[in-house]
């Protein structure tokens, strides 16, 4: 494993909308042009891989497999932390497919050393990936979204597998089904989020563990253009294209987007993050780790 930031991503050549399983799939939109659609999504892809490389990241990819179009949202195949890779699983039966896929990488990547080991969820668990389940950097812990796709009794399995605190999160909405919709931790401390879509117990969790001035709340417009489902990587947020309110937000707050079309991606109900998933996440505190430089 290589200092800098590692990602895996997913050839998107097998891309499509073509069943609803979340409030934003459009298969009729997308059956409407699927030849367009594809060759979008292709060249938004291709800008996403770019844009992390530019941010100082490095790809590996997997191969597309037809009749797995949501293939393309690795986020949702394994939480990784210290080189333990806890695979998912899926609640809808469209994308549990997947499963086999994403578990024969992650065998390729141990043979490679870029994964140490290789977790099992217990039976009777659902849990869909780091969609799902976030790194907090800065706090040390993983902030854990329940409710809509992953059950409540993957907090107990998160925290037995990687041995670290897990913050659970109720989803209140179906249109942010996944944690990754509407919360993103950014390096420095802040967190931004879409209130609307939690729980007023969630709600109170995040507030007792994020202070009042590091809160950066969503408004409706930009959750709904994907742009909390954002990559992370020091200063640089890499996200869909951004209402300019939130391009004036982060840029006051010294942070310098990278923003990437990803239009064909969010018919589908995903965005820079879904598209993604973190090979090298440590557990070591932020904090520590700069003392130590």
């Amino acid at each position: 494993m290589t200092n800098r930031p590692h990602f895996l991503i997913t050839d998107p050549s097998h891309f499509g909308v073509v069943y609803q399983i979340n409030p934003w799939m459009r298969p009729d939109a997308w059956h409407a042009d699927p030849a367009a659609g594809l060759a979008a999504a292709n060249q938004g892809s291709l800008a996403l891989r770019t844009a992390l490389i530019a941010a100082g990241g490095e790809v590996e990819t997997v191969g597309a497999v037809a009749g797995l179009p949501d293939l393309v949202f690795p986020a949702n195949a394994a939480i990784i932390l210290d080189g333990r890779a806890l695979p998912a699983r899926f609640r809808h039966p469209e994308r549990q497919g997947e499963e086999a896929v994403f578990h024969a990488a992650f065998r390729s990547l141990q043979l490679r050393g870029l994964i140490t080991e290789i977790i099992e969820l217990p039976e009777g668990v659902i849990q869909e990936g780091a969609g799902d389940c976030i790194w907090d950097a800065d706090r040390a812990f993983f902030w854990a979204g329940h409710g809509q796709r992953s059950t409540a009794n993957s907090i107990p399995a998160i925290e037995q597998a990687f041995g670290q605190r897990v913050v659970p999160l109720e989803l209140a909405s179906q249109r942010f089904y996944h944690l990754d919709t509407c919360f993103c931790p950014l390096a420095g401390g802040k967190v931004m989020f879409y209130p609307p879509a939690f729980t007023p117990g969630a709600l109170a969790a995040i507030h007792a563990h994020v202070r009042p001035e590091d809160r950066l709340e969503a408004t409706a417009e930009e959750a709904g253009a994907f742009c909390v489902n954002a990559v992370n990587i020091g200063r640089y947020v890499i996200m869909a294209k951004a209402p300019d309110s939130l391009r004036l937000k982060l840029g006051a707050l010294g942070y310098r987007l990278i923003e990437v079309d990803l239009a064909p991606f969010i018919l589908s109900g995903g965005g820079a993050y879904c598209m993604t998933l973190r090979l090298d996440r440590r557990s070591e505190p932020v904090a520590a780790a700069r003392a130590a430089e």
